[in-house]
C-alpha cells in the first residue's frame, strides 16, 4: 500500500493518508465496488481490474480527522486524478479541477462536522478525446501497437495535513554555482499576518552552512543564501563545489519556519541541489563541465499498477537498476511522474528530462489545457536538481502539420519561450524528434541502425550519424520545420534501439529472438546490435548524447531492457561495458 509522505520535497511532520479502501461506482446507476486508492481501476492493483465503458466515475470514502488537530485548518491534498473532478466534502462543493497530471489543494476546514466526514470525488475521464492530454493512454478498448491501457481517475496520493491559518504555501530553490549562492522564492497564504518572519537553516551533512531570519512582509519573498562563502564550522573550501550530479548528489538539507516572535505558525523540512545546465558551442555542460548524457526512455509503467508504482521503493529500484548498466539520467515519456520518483533520482544522482501527457488533436481549446498543466508540472518540480530540462512534445504529438502550418509552430515556439519564462535555470525541447523549431538541444529519433546482416543500411547509419545531413535521410520527417534551420545547439539521437527480446527466468529458458536476429544466442546478438549501435554514436564528434529506448517492457512493447516486472533480461554488466566506452565528463572537482 502508498503510505508514504508523498511530497518528500516539502515535508511537514502531521498528516493523515487517506490511500485505501474507497467506494466506487462506474457510471450514474452503477451497483458500489471497493477499489484500493492510488490504483486506478483498470490496474490490478486497485481491486477492480478492467476496462471501463463510462466516462463518469465516482469514489466515496468516510474519515476522521485526529483530534489533536482542533483548531488548525485542514487542507485536502490530490496528487493527481484524470481528467476532471469535482471534490465534495459533507455535500458541499470544495472546488474543482482539470487536467490529469498535477496535484491540487482545498482548505476543507469549514464543511468539517468534527465527527465522521464524507468524501465524494466525481470524476469525468474522457476515454475517447483524443483533444485532451492523454500521452500513450489509447482511446480504444484494448493497447496496441505504442499505445497502453487507459487509466482513469485518482492515480496517485490523496492525503490531509493541519496547518495554522497562516502557513508557507510554496518555496522554490535557484542555484548559482558561479556566485556560490541559492536564492529563495516563497509564498505565504492569505492568512499570514501583515509582517511575519522566516527562519532559515541550511546544512550539509548535518553541518550548518546558512542560518538567517528575514523580516518579511507581503504574501510573496525572497531571501539570497550564500552557500560555499561559510566556511567557520567545517573548514575552508569544505561547502565549495559540492555540486550535485549523478557522479556525487549533494543535497543540502533546509529547515524552514514561518513565525512572529515566539510563535511559530508552520515549519517545513526540504532541500535543493547545487547544479547548473547550460550549452554552449554545441555541448551540453553540467556545472560547467562537457557532460555527455547517457539516458533511457521511461514511460513509468508497471505491469499491476500501471501509471502508479506498486510500492515506493520501485521508483528507486529503477534508477539504481539503469545506473548499474551505465545510464545516468532518463527521459521521462508522456508522464508527468510521481514526486517520490523525482525525489529518488535528486538522492540516488539520476538525470531526468521530465516529460507531460501529449494531446493528439490540435485545437486551441486542447493547447490551451496542455499548456496550463505544463506550468503547473514546472511549479510543482522546481526544486528538483535531477530536472535538467523540460521535454514540452514529442514527434509533432498534438501538432502533427507543424512542418508548415504556421498556428502549430507559434504554439511549439510558445511552449518553449513559456517554459523558459517560468524557469530560466534549465533547457527546454519545443518538440523532441524532428522538425525542430526552437530547442536548446535538437533531439532527433531514428531506427534505422540496419538489421543484423543489412550491412548496407548499417554503414548508412555509422556514417549518417556524423553529420546533420546523414541524419536528415535516417531521420523519417524533417529535421527542422520548414522556416527553422540548425543554429549550433547541441545534437542528441533521444530515440534509438527499440530491439525486442522476451525476457529469460531461471524456470524457463526459453526465449524469444531480437527483432534484428536470425540465428544463435538471442543474449549475445541483443549485446551485439547494442555494442554496434553506441559505438556508432560514440564514434560521431556531432552527438553529445542519447537515449536509448527503452527501460522496461510494457504490455504488448517488448523491447524493454527490464521486463514488466522491472527485472533484468540480462547481465547488467555487459550493458554497463559498453556503456562506459565514452566518459560522462571530465574530472569532477569533488570527486
Amino acid at each position: 500500500m502508498r503510505n508514504e509522505y508523498p511530497r518528500p520535497d516539502f515535508v511537514r511532520e502531521r498528516w493523515k493518508s487517506l490511500n485505501g479502501t474507497w467506494d466506487f461506482y462506474e457510471g450514474l446507476r452503477a451497483r458500489k465496488l471497493q477499489i484500493e486508492v492510488p490504483f486506478v481501476p483498470q490496474s490490478r492493483l486497485s481491486g477492480i481490474g478492467r476496462n471501463l465503458t463510462s466516462d463518469a466515475i465516482l469514489y466515496e470514502r468516510l474519515f476522521t480527522v485526529p483530534k489533536e488537530w482542533e483548531g488548525d485548518r485542514v487542507l485536502l491534498h490530490f496528487g493527481a486524478v484524470d481528467y476532471q473532478c469535482s471534490v465534495w466534502v459533507n455535500g458541499q462543493c470544495a472546488g474543482t479541477h482539470q487536467g490529469g497530471q498535477t496535484p491540487f489543494t482545498y482548505d476543507i476546514t469549514d464543511f468539517l462536522n468534527g465527527v465522521e466526514e464524507h468524501l465524494r470525488v466525481s470524476v469525468v475521464d474522457y476515454l475517447t478525446d483524443e483533444g485532451i492530454p492523454r500521452g500513450k493512454q489509447f482511446w480504444k478498448e484494448k493497447g496496441q501497437s505504442i499505445w497502453h491501457t487507459q487509466s482513469s481517475g485518482i492515480w496517485q496520493s490523496v492525503w490531509i495535513e493541519p496547518v495554522d491559518k497562516a502557513y508557507i504555501e510554496w518555496m522554490h530553490f535557484t542555484p548559482d554555482i558561479d556566485k556560490g549562492t541559492v536564492e529563495i522564492t516563497y509564498q505565504v497564504s492569505d492568512g499570514t499576518p501583515d509582517t511575519y518572519q522566516v527562519e532559515l537553516d541550511i546544512q550539509f551533512q548535518s553541518c550548518k552552512v546558512h542560518t538567517e531570519t528575514i523580516e518579511g512582509k507581503g504574501r510573496r519573498g525572497k531571501i539570497l543564501a550564500d552557500v560555499f562563502g561559510n566556511h567557520e564550522l567545517c573548514g575552508t573550501f569544505y561547502f565549495s563545489h559540492r555540486y550535485w550530479s549523478p557522479e556525487h548528489p549533494y543535497l543540502f538539507d533546509v529547515k524552514v519556519k514561518l513565525k512572529n516572535g515566539e510563535n511559530c505558525f508552520d515549519s517545513i523540512s526540504t532541500y535543493f541541489g547545487m547544479r547548473k545546465i547550460h550549452v554552449r558551442d554545441g555541448k551540453v555542460y553540467l556545472n560547467n563541465q562537457p557532460y555527455y548524457q547517457k539516458l533511457l526512455l521511461d514511460q513509468g509503467y508497471w505491469k499491476d499498477g500501471l501509471m502508479t508504482a506498486p510500492d515506493q521503493e520501485e521508483y528507486a529500484e529503477d534508477i539504481r537498476k539503469a545506473k548499474e548498466m551505465g545510464f545516468n539520467g532518463c527521459r521521462k515519456h508522456e508522464k508527468v511522474e510521481d514526486p517520490i520518483f523525482l525525489y529518488q533520482a535528486d538522492k540516488l544522482g539520476f538525470l531526468v528530462w521530465e516529460s507531460m501527457a501529449s494531446f493528439w488533436s490540435f485545437s486551441p481549446q486542447g493547447g490551451t489545457a496542455f499548456a496550463e498543466e505544463w506550468s503547473r508540472v514546472i511549479q510543482r518540480d522546481y526544486n528538483h536538481p535531477c530536472i535538467v530540462l523540460w521535454n514540452m512534445m514529442n514527434e509533432s504529438w498534438g501538432v502533427p502539420r507543424i512542418y508548415d502550418d504556421g498556428q502549430q509552430q507559434h504554439f511549439a515556439r510558445a511552449m518553449y519561450h513559456m517554459a523558459r519564462g517560468l524557469d530560466a535555470s534549465r533547457l527546454v525541447i519545443a518538440n523532441d524528434g524532428w522538425e525542430m523549431t526552437e530547442n536548446d538541444i535538437c533531439a532527433f529519433h531514428t531506427y534505422e541502425h540496419g538489421e543484423q546482416g543489412d550491412t548496407a543500411q548499417q554503414e548508412r547509419f555509422r556514417t549518417g550519424v556524423r553529420s546533420l545531413e546523414g541524419l536528415s535521410g535516417l531521420v523519417k520527417r524533417s529535421l527542422f520545420a520548414k522556416g527553422f534551420s540548425y543554429e549550433g545547439q547541441p545534437v542528441m539521437l533521444t530515440g534509438i534501439g527499440n530491439a525486442a527480446m522476451q525476457a529469460v527466468h531461471a524456470e524457463n529458458a526459453a526465449e524469444e529472438e531480437p527483432a534484428d536476429r536470425s540465428h544463435g544466442d538471442a543474449r549475445q546478438a541483443f549485446l551485439e546490435f547494442y555494442e554496434r549501435l553506441i559505438g556508432d554514436i560514440y564514434d560521431s564528434e556531432l552527438l553529445c548524447g542519447f537515449c536509448y529506448t527503452q527501460l522496461t517492457d510494457i504490455e504488448q512493447e517488448r523491447n524493454g531492457l527490464l521486463d514488466e516486472m522491472h527485472q533484468y533480461k540480462m547481465d547488467a554488466a555487459a550493458i554497463r561495458r559498453i556503456n562506459e566506452g565514452k566518459k560522462a565528463a571530465g574530472t569532477f572537482l569533488n570527486a
